[in-house]
C-alpha cells in the first residue's frame, strides 16, 4: 500500500467515525430536552444560545466574524427564520410525544425535498419515491397505532408539530445549501455560529414576547441545556458536516438513520415508552421511508 492510499484509508475510517459519533451526539437531543424541565421554547433557545457561544470560539481564532455582506446576512436572518420555528416545534413535539416519535418525524423532511426538488427544479421521479410516501405513513400509523380516533389531543397536536418541524427543516436545509454556497471558503464553523446565534435571537424574542422566564431552574437543567448546547448544536453537526465529503452518499444515509433510530431506542429505555412489535415494524418502515428520501436526494444533487 502507498502512503497516499493509506493516508486515504485513515481519513475515510476518521469520516466515518466522525459521522457515527455525531449522529449518536445528536440522537440524545430529545432525552435532554425531555429531561431539563423548561418550556419548550426555553430549551429550544439554549440550546442554540449555547451551541452558538462554543462555535463563535473557532470562528473568532479563525478571524471569520466579520462584515461578510448584506446578502450574507440576509441569508443567515432566512437560515435562523426557519431554524428557529424547526427548533420550536421540534422541542413541542418531544415534550407531547417523546423523543423518540417525536425526531422521527422532522427526519420525513428528505422526503419534502425531494419533492420540492420534483416540483421545483424538475428532478427526475424515480419510482422509490412514490414508494417512500406511503410507507412513511404506513410506518407512522404502526408506531402511533391505527386507530387515530383514540389518540389523545395532546398527542395529535405532538405529532402535528413534529410534521411541521420537517417542513421548515426543508426551508432551513435549503436556506443554508444557498447560504453556504454563496459563501464558498468560510469554514463551517462561522456558518453555523451565525445561524445558531440568529436563531438565538429570534427564539429569545418568542421566550421575552410569551412571558416565559430565562431561569434556569436547577443543576439537572443547566447540565440538560449545556448537554443541547455543546453536543447537538455544535460538536455533533461540526462532525457530520466534515464527515460528509468523505463517504459516500448512501452509506452516509445509512449511518445517519443512527440518529432517529437510537431516539427511538433512547425513549424506550429512559422514558419507559410503551412498545410492541407493531410499532417496532413502523419504526422500520418510516426509516426505510427516510433513507430512500436520503439516497435520492444525494443522486439529484
Amino acid at each position: 500500500m502507498t502512503l497516499l492510499n493509506f493516508l486515504q484509508t485513515c481519513s475515510r475510517q476518521y469520516a466515518l467515525a466522525s459521522l457515527v459519533i455525531g449522529a449518536i451526539m445528536i440522537s440524545f437531543s430529545g432525552v435532554w430536552v425531555k429531561v431539563s424541565h423548561v418550556p419548550s421554547v426555553v430549551s429550544a433557545f439554549y440550546r442554540v444560545f449555547f451551541g452558538g457561544l462554543i462555535l463563535l470560539i473557532p470562528a473568532l481564532t479563525n478571524h471569520e466574524v466579520k462584515w461578510h455582506g448584506r446578502r450574507h446576512l440576509m441569508l443567515g436572518l432566512v437560515c435562523g427564520f426557519f431554524f428557529a420555528f424547526d427548533l420550536a416545534f421540534y422541542h413541542l413535539s418531544v415534550n407531547y410525544v417523546g423523543p423518540g416519535l417525536g425526531t422521527i418525524l422532522p427526519n420525513f423532511q428528505v422526503l419534502i425535498l425531494v419533492g420540492i426538488g420534483i416540483l421545483l427544479f424538475k428532478e427526475k421521479v424515480r419510482p422509490l419515491f412514490l414508494i417512500s410516501i406511503p410507507l412513511a405513513f404506513i410506518g407512522l400509523l404502526l408506531i402511533v397505532g391505527v386507530e387515530w380516533g383514540q389518540l389523545g389531543p395532546d398527542y395529535k397536536f405532538g405529532i402535528y408539530c413534529g410534521l411541521a418541524a420537517a417542513a421548515c427543516y426543508s426551508g432551513f436545509l435549503l436556506s443554508l445549501r444557498k447560504l453556504q454556497a454563496d459563501h464558498i471558503g468560510i469554514s463551517s464553523f462561522y456558518v453555523l455560529t451565525l445561524v445558531s446565534l440568529v436563531t438565538a435571537a429570534m427564539l429569545g424574542v418568542e421566550v421575552w414576547h410569551g412571558g416565559h422566564s430565562f431561569r434556569i431552574p436547577d443543576l439537572q437543567s443547566l447540565l440538560a441545556l449545556l448537554a443541547l448546547g455543546l453536543f447537538s448544536q455544535s460538536v455533533g453537526w461540526i462532525l457530520i458536516t466534515n464527515a460528509l465529503p468523505c463517504i459516500r452518499a448512501s452509506l452516509s444515509g445509512f449511518i445517519l438513520l443512527l440518529q432517529p433510530a437510537l431516539a427511538f431506542i433512547w425513549d424506550v429505555l429512559f422514558f419507559q415508552r410503551p412498545t410492541d412489535l407493531t410499532n417496532w415494524i413502523g419504526v422500520a418502515l418510516a426509516l426505510a421511508a427516510i433513507y430512500i428520501g436520503t439516497t435520492m436526494r444525494s443522486q439529484n444533487k
